[in-house]
């Protein structure tokens, strides 16, 4: 809380400021820019509040009327009590929804804290509400709408009536983000942080401490995974969580290599294949695991080709696409790839992007080093080689030292 006057009444400059308090007379353009101070636009903020204790409505509205009138010459300040009733209208359309995907919300508020009944009830409410991915927009979306509107009208005691169902609908979309984690945070901190937000509204500890296992994909058994989701009675959340943890692997995989877009463009086709319904839930889980196992393969293929990761890009730009290529020739492109990593590290120096003789210079290093590709390669397509590799230096090594490929060492 800061108390201002003067010249920081007007110059007060906190984007976050969503309350003023008012105690002494005002007018006008000193007015206007007082209570400007709430209204500034700033994450999660709805809107403004302004607490009046020297009446100085009846100024505001001549201060209004000259500044600040609204679209159409309609007054932009509201009474508090149409954001109550939009908070009201908020929570009954985020209840009917959930009502809508077999979620009873008022039904689970009313089991008892800590029993077994009610965390079923709260895993199945995430289990529906989770998937699709336009199921789970659309509640994050309702959520935050509705979290938004009760911070707004917080700390006036009508929000006191709407606590229980907000904390209710913030827990089960903290549980569902956090499933879709592949390294799910510590439910009980966010449990905790969800009471503090939500005035320690009882309903927050409705999920149990301690979310779901990360999903390591490098040490699955697919065969069991498949028979216990074709046994599971929560699909969704089991079909969510693989794909977090196939979202998150193939990222670490593109990161390191751009080649492997081709992994992500057909999980993305995958995903938009079920969301579209040309797949049922089962199909897309058994296309995943083929998927899965795929990763396995390609995160160790630079093993196969007696490659390091960095060697096997520069390798996959040579080669994706290239010219038919004998296994002989494979093996000269490379050594190639051996030559130009070792050479291109000793050009990196200091800031080097921002150097044109140390561009140049990397420039030259390459298509020396690439001109002792086969003869499969013709101008054009050594050109283009020379190109790639230059963009991907340029990406991926911003300084010496520096990059994906130390920061995954490190």
């Amino acid at each position: 809380m800061v108390f201002v006057c003067a010249m920081w009444l007007t110059g007060f400059d906190a984007p976050s400021c969503s309350t003023v308090y008012l105690d002494k007379p005002m007018r006008n353009h000193t007015l206007m820019q007082t209570i400007a101070r709430a209204n500034r636009v700033f994450p999660g903020k709805h809107s403004g509040v302004i607490v009046d204790y020297a009446n100085v409505f009846a100024s505001l509205e001549k201060a209004l009327a000259i500044y600040g009138a609204g679209k159409g010459g309609t007054n932009p300040v509201k009474d508090k009590e149409q954001l109550v009733a939009a908070l009201r209208e908020a929570i009954a359309a985020a209840t009917a929804f959930c009502a809508g995907h077999g979620v009873d919300l008022a039904a689970m508020e009313a089991l008892p804290l800590g029993s077994m009944v009610r965390l079923a009830a709260v895993e199945n409410a995430i289990n529906a509400l989770i998937g699709p991915d336009a199921v789970r927009r659309d509640f994050f979306g309702h959520e935050k709408f509705v979290g938004t509107l009760y911070g707004a009208v917080k700390p006036a005691p009508a929000a006191i009536d709407f606590s229980q169902r907000v904390a209710g609908i913030a827990t089960l979309a903290a549980a569902i983000r956090a499933k879709l984690s592949p390294n799910p945070p510590d439910i009980a901190t966010i449990l905790k942080q969800i009471g503090e937000l939500l005035d320690d509204s009882i309903t927050g500890h409705a999920i149990r401490e301690g979310g779901p296992p990360a999903i390591d994909l490098s040490k699955i058994n697919f065969e069991a995974l498949a028979e216990r989701f074709r046994q599971s009675t929560h699909k969704n959340t089991e079909l969510e969580a693989l794909k977090a943890a196939i979202a998150a692997r193939l990222a670490k995989l593109v990161r390191l290599n751009r080649t492997r877009t081709d992994f992500a463009e057909r999980f993305e086709a995958l995903i938009e294949s079920y969301n579209n319904g040309s797949r049922n839930i089962e199909q897309l889980f058994e296309e995943l695991l083929k998927l899965s196992n795929s990763l396995d393969d390609e995160q160790q293929r630079h093993v196969r080709e007696n490659l390091s990761e960095e060697e096997l890009v520069i390798f996959d730009i040579l080669t994706r696409p290239a010219p038919e290529l004998t296994t002989a020739e494979r093996d000269e492109v490379k050594k190639v790839a051996r030559a130009l990593l070792s050479r291109l590290k000793t050009l990196l120096v200091l800031n080097w992007r921002q150097k044109s003789a140390a561009r140049s210079t990397l420039k030259l290093a390459i298509e020396d080093t690439l001109d002792t590709l086969p003869a499969a390669y013709d101008r054009p397509l050594f050109a283009q080689k020379c190109s790639a590799l230059f963009e991907h230096v340029y990406e991926s090594y911003p300084e010496r030292n520096v990059g994906v490929y130390y920061a995954e060492v490190a």
